[in-house]
């Protein structure tokens, strides 16, 4: 849901009743992953997407009913010889949507519209529904802030509840915390004991943060067209150089932040966390040795160097010349990027965003094509079952 947030804060500001779409569960190919939605107001417009276009029709119609009923319902949806082409997911995958009503006099409609502001504000918050359990409690929400501090001065540190007992409710907040902590979407399961009401209950925990960092290095042509690829993969884009007349925003027009400085002082004195991924396209000695040796040490994401496999073995020399160790050395993506045979500044731009993408979810970068290994590998894991309409 969080994935459209800007869109349905409108729709609430705006006094809009709707329903909201989205993907709880998962198994085998399936296109979106948990936290992809859809929404459809009282007028009949439609955003967002849950499955890439498969059964999108069919959940349209799940949620005007849920809009006129005011019924949540969880639908499995999943491929057949008889409706792949109608309902079912022609990708053999399976997916499990939960659909709420977010009308006037919705119970969820308070803490909908307090998670959509945050996400839309870019505050780092989370929201846990109740996605299977008793049918009185499924579909309901509470959110968390990453200060733990909630507007209502709720003293437990969340807002709204999960309608059953206090514990549980200080249990799911603790969860959709920790997932926040992590900046993670997914579902989390809590056994009957830490449930308090006899059964045991799944949550989807969507969590909403900030934009992960891309810090480029060396305000070169190959530089800009980077910026405008990580800006199209999501990230918060900062250029840093210590060359003022190539630093400049006439060259980035497509950077959030230009910064001019010597590139290893700007790393010290910057904030950078395990999502962070850090370019060096300098290729300069005498700004790369001194950058890498710090930023080797740092906890991010990724950290790749653009050079010629001669300056990339001169630079691993000076390195441990300097006191980067081998376990550190082999952090380093050098030279950054995959084998794409890429020439132009824009097709290497798209042989390091790739390499990116490869080592955050794990894959190999070889071709499709003849392989045998799943499209979607973190989606294996069949959903969790216990499908059907609640009240």
């Amino acid at each position: 849901m969080l994935d459209i947030a800007d869109e349905l804060n409108r729709w609430v500001g705006q006094g809009r009743e709707f329903a909201v779409a989205t993907v709880v569960a998962v198994g085998g190919s399936a296109p979106r992953r948990p936290g992809a939605a859809l929404a459809v107001d009282s007028e009949g417009t439609a955003i967002g997407s849950v499955s890439g276009g498969c059964v999108e029709g069919a959940v349209y119609e799940l949620c005007q009913q849920a809009l006129e009923d005011g019924e949540t319902v969880l639908e499995r949806f999943g491929y057949s010889d008889e409706d792949a082409f109608a309902v079912g997911l022609t990708c053999g995958g399976i997916i499990d949507i939960l659909v709420t009503p977010v009308r006037a006099d919705s119970v969820t409609r308070t803490v909908f519209a307090a998670a959509l502001a945050a996400a839309s504000s870019g505050e780092a918050a989370a929201v846990a529904r109740v996605t299977s359990g008793p049918a009185e409690l499924v579909g309901r929400a509470l959110l968390v802030r990453s200060s733990g501090e909630s507007s209502d001065e709720s003293a437990e540190g969340y807002e709204g509840g999960l309608g059953g007992h206090p514990e549980l409710d200080r249990t799911a907040a603790g969860e959709a915390r920790a997932m926040l902590d992590a900046g993670r979407t997914g579902v989390v399961e809590i056994g009957a004991d830490g449930s308090r009401c006899g059964q045991p209950l799944s949550l989807l925990v969507e969590s909403s943060v900030p934009p992960p960092r891309m810090i480029v290095f060396g305000a070169i042509d190959f530089a800009s067209a980077l910026v405008r690829i990580g800006k199209f993969l999501g990230y918060h884009v900062t250029v840093c150089d210590a060359r003022t007349v190539f630093a400049t925003a006439v060259r980035f027009p497509d950077a959030d932040e230009i910064v001019v400085d010597w590139p290893h002082r700007y790393l010290e004195r910057t904030e950078t966390d395990g999502r962070t991924v850090l370019c060096v396209l300098t290729h300069d000695a005498k700004f790369d040795v001194p950058l890498l040796r710090h930023a080797l040490r740092l906890p991010v994401a990724y950290v790749g160097a653009m050079g010629s496999r001669r300056t990339h073995e001169d630079r691993n020399a000076r390195l441990r010349d300097v006191g980067v160790t081998e376990l550190e050395l082999a952090r380093l993506r050098s030279p950054i990027g995959l084998d794409l045979g890429a020439r132009t500044p824009e097709e290497t731009a798209l042989s390091i965003a790739s390499e990116i993408v490869a080592n955050r979810r794990g894959g190999s970068g070889v071709s499709l094509t003849g392989a045998h290994t799943p499209i979607h590998p973190d989606g294996a894991r069949g959903p969790s079952g216990r499908i059907g309409s609640v009240a």
